[in-house]
């Protein structure tokens, strides 16, 4: 959590081929200077390994905020608009042509990359830079939170975790408003997009997306039981002894009905991303986070009602509320926390949390399941305290968890989605760009590491050998 977004490489491409500006005849040129480095930098990025990409996230930024505020004025050019109070005179020349490799759309062959897609709008281009834009502040989330998983360095104190998650939030709060954007964006496109990527669905769920993580991250910020079996689970933690976790009865019941609105927004995803009006499908590994963030959240909400009726002595419920929540991450029948020895579900569960914790500390695609094992831990912990408590102190009755399920209430929004204001040139910039340009614009004659390449390979070929397979060869 959040999700490990791969980021779009694209072609090289030139502006001033197939735009003009008469009135600030250096435009066409700075956008390709600026998209140059972009591209560049986006390319470098992919072939970095995923510990290094993390630290690479900064330069990607800075290239994304350079290059966006002149691809819009070429834009508002085209449309007459004015930018900064000036008036922008840009004719179109001829139709242009430009690639982007979509990543969340569904590859046709498993296994390979998909190929870059062929765009012929500059409205397309701005969907795929502001997207890859999303991607980069949810990816900077990631990194924040990551401090909070590894096990390779002692636990953060208070104050480091309050920080994490609160940079966290505001990276994700960004991409949400970024893809509202998008999403009020498209609805002015007559057309409908090449893919999924750039689909006006896809842009709406990916907002809920991050509204629901960023939902998620205000309750863990309070939430001092992931923490505890975090730290347990350390072995270089340097504690030896560990405060008890406590939360109030009134904010136990506000943070369920967060975790809930949370689960909200998850399902609203989920259901747009798999009715997508895009060509192709949505990558099922999205679809499946997707999902278990939905189930993440509704678990989160059944153990904080649990933590509610506990608090007010009722224990008997509270342990069906861990139940309940247990049967929302899909965990019930996996592991039985009161038996002891080996069975097939404990050695499957230990060898999932293994093989997570190596994802965490190679910084690769960590948290893959939106947290649904951590909180099954964090129920599990619970589930054994308080059945030893009912068992030896006070016998209630654990109640059926189909009543409790449903009588959950409707959940409770804690963020509002702030609108994106994209970003101009500065004056001075606009006035610069008045003088002829000083050199050639020869940006969309550069090769890129795909067409540096020759053709990919046949399916099952072996390589060097695609010749032998071309429709050209001279073998007859």
């Amino acid at each position: 959590m959040p999700f490990p977004f791969t980021l779009p490489t694209t072609s090289a491409f030139s502006f001033s081929k197939y735009f003009s500006s008469d009135s600030h005849p250096s435009l066409p040129l700075s956008a390709s200077t600026y998209r140059g480095v972009l591209r560049d930098a986006l390319k470098r990025h992919k072939r970095l390994p995923p510990h290094e990409q993390a630290s690479n996230l900064g330069t990607i930024l800075l290239s994304l905020n350079n290059y966006i505020p002149y691809l819009l004025a070429v834009d508002a050019g085209l449309g007459n608009q004015p930018v900064a109070g000036e008036e922008l005179d840009v004719v179109l020349k001829s139709t242009p042509t430009l690639e982007w490799r979509p990543t969340i759309s569904g590859n046709s062959i498993p296994g390979r990359e998909s190929a870059r897609m062929k765009i012929k709008s500059l409205e397309f281009e701005i969907f795929f830079v502001f997207q890859t834009l999303g991607y980069v502040q949810t990816l900077l989330s990631r990194a924040s939170l990551h401090p909070l998983y590894s096990s390779a360095t002692s636990s953060p104190t208070t104050e480091q975790r309050t920080l994490a998650i609160t940079t966290a939030t505001k990276h994700l709060l960004s991409a949400a408003s970024l893809h509202d954007y998008l999403s009020i964006r498209s609805e002015q496109l007559p057309t409908d997009s090449p893919c999924v990527d750039i689909s006006k669905g896809a842009f709406r769920a990916l907002s809920s997306l991050a509204m629901a993580e960023a939902t998620l991250l205000a309750v863990l910020k309070d939430d001092p039981y992931p923490a505890v079996v975090a730290q347990d689970r350390n072995k270089n933690d340097k504690d030896w002894m560990i405060k008890a976790p406590e939360i109030p009865k009134v904010r136990a019941h506000l943070f369920a009905r967060l975790c809930l609105a949370a689960a909200e927004h998850a399902s609203n995803a989920h259901s747009l991303l798999s009715a997508s009006s895009g060509k192709g499908k949505v990558d099922s590994d999205l679809l499946n986070y997707v999902e278990d963030l939905r189930r993440t959240g509704r678990g989160k909400a059944c153990r904080f009602f649990g933590i509610d009726a506990e608090i007010g002595g009722q224990t008997g419920t509270a342990i069906a509320w861990l139940q309940a929540g247990k049967h929302e991450l899909k965990l019930s029948g996996i592991v039985d926390s009161g038996k002891k020895g080996l069975s097939l579900g404990r050695i499957k569960k230990e060898w999932t949390e293994k093989r997570e914790d190596k994802k965490v500390e190679k910084g690769s695609a960590w948290g893959s399941d939106a947290g649904r094992m951590e909180e099954g831990r964090v129920l599990e912990m619970l589930e054994k305290k308080w059945n030893k408590m009912n068992d030896t102190i006070n016998t209630q009755v654990i109640p059926p968890i189909g009543p409790l399920m449903a009588s959950m209430p409707s959940g409770r929004e804690i963020h509002s989605l702030k609108p994106f204001v994209p970003p101009t040139l500065e004056v001075s910039v606009l006035e610069s760009m008045r003088a002829p340009p000083d050199r050639a614009d020869d940006y969309g004659s550069d090769l890129s590491s795909d067409d540096e390449r020759n053709e990919q390979e046949p399916v099952g070929a072996f390589p060097g050998t695609k010749g032998d397979y071309s429709s050209s060869s001279n073998y007859y």
